[in-house]
């Protein structure tokens, strides 16, 4: 197998939408609704896959929920169950997106997050904002729920694709793909200097975004306690190296577990590469006055290829013991799904906003509970 077959995963890093109406209605007299805006984390981006199956073939190891009509031929496979009509615009927006999994108690959970955005999808188009997908940039779109529904929450979580953190991670896989464990090349210090390059900008892109739901808010007619506006962060699809159970000579950590990347590459990524981008977000936030919810913790026990999680095989997958971020794949799915939370990640993600939702206003960080599954598992401590 030749390595270079890596040239592929830059582009496999990079949510289901509701028609607005167009019956105007003040704060409080329209259904009750959460909006979701971003990227591919919150979109929903890998919500195809529950766990990552050992059986390449039929319903593989009964982790994709996109085969149908099996038989002793196979299955046939429809993207479209899971993403709707964002299957063909190419958004991802899945039907177990954080905001669509979260047990809050709305009318209407609306995603308007797409796979692939960057700050600028967000901003209103007379701040500069940009189409993607063929879409209005989403802070347009928010503005016509805003005014047919009585929104009580706004999360957003968006930057890593400005700040190009997938195609880092990509080169990190190209890098261990290209050498050896006798003489690694490491990704982690030229992708570290290119975080930190691109964090400014991120931030004041942020702020902008943040800025430009304040006031689209204040436009609809809402005052500032009628809502609130959540950034949410991101969590590494890796965890430290350490926790890696597959050995770092030889292929397994590709051809078994999808995670191919040195310990001290995984160790950045799951440390100086996601805390930095973090710390941007957050100081961006608190410049917004709006909340955080900080999720670097929300997947530990569950991300790729740690040992305190396994491969799904015969019996069938469980929340509490498979991964919950899809393996890198090239043939099975959507290669843009890769290094995403899976079904089961964007249901603890939920899960993580639903307590967020049900507490006080203010910052906090989501913890999950290795071995166990996302429901109940998930603990929400104050941001310090």
């Amino acid at each position: 197998m030749g390595r270079m077959v890596f040239v592929a995963i830059a582009s496999a890093i990079a949510v289901v939408s509701i028609e607005p109406a167009s019956v105007d209605a003040s704060p409080g007299s329209g259904p009750t609704a959460i909006v979701a805006l971003g990227d591919s984390f919150i979109s929903g981006e890998g919500g195809r896959w529950l766990g990552n199956g050992s059986e390449p073939f039929g319903t593989r190891s009964g982790t994709d929920r996109a085969a149908f009509d099996c038989g002793a031929w196979g299955c046939d496979y429809d993207p479209g169950r899971i993403y709707g009509a964002s299957e063909e615009s190419g958004c991802h927006r899945s039907d177990v997106a954080p905001i669509r999994s979260a047990p809050v108690a709305v009318a209407e959970q609306v995603n308007l997050a797409c796979s692939g955005a960057r700050l600028a999808n967000l901003w209103p188009v007379a701040a500069g904002g940009r189409a993607h997908f063929g879409e209005p940039p989403q802070i347009d779109q928010l503005a016509a729920v805003a005014r047919r529904a009585n929104v009580r929450m706004v999360v957003l979580t968006a930057g890593a694709n400005d700040v190009g953190f997938g195609e880092l991670v990509a080169g990190c896989a190209l890098d261990w793909a290209r050498s050896s464990e006798r003489d690694p090349e490491l990704c982690r210090g030229d992708a570290q200097a290119d975080v930190e390059a691109a964090v400014p900008a991120m931030g004041r892109g942020l702020l902008k975004a943040l800025r430009g739901v304040k006031s689209t808010m204040a436009a609809a007619g809402y005052g500032r306690s009628d809502y609130r506006l959540v950034t949410m962060g991101y969590a590494s699809p890796y965890p430290p190296g350490h926790w890696i159970r597959y050995p770092e000579e030889g292929w397994s950590r590709l051809n078994r577990g999808g995670c191919p990347a040195w310990n001290a590459d995984a160790d950045w990524a799951a440390g100086a590469g996601i805390d930095s981008i973090v710390a941007a977000m957050r100081a961006a936030t608190a410049r917004a006055g709006a909340e955080f919810l900080d999720l670097r913790h929300a997947l530990d026990g569950h991300q790729l290829c740690d040992r305190r999680s396994r491969r799904v095989g015969a019996g069938g997958p469980s929340p509490e013991s498979a991964e919950w971020v899809r393996r890198l794949a090239f043939v099975q799915g959507s290669s843009r799904e890769s290094l995403h939370p899976n079904a089961y990640g964007q249901r603890a993600i939920g899960a993580c906003l639903g307590l967020a939702y049900a507490s006080p206003r203010g910052g906090f960080a989501c913890h999950a509970t290795p071995g166990r599954s996302y429901v109940g598992a998930m603990r929400l401590e104050p941001l310090g």
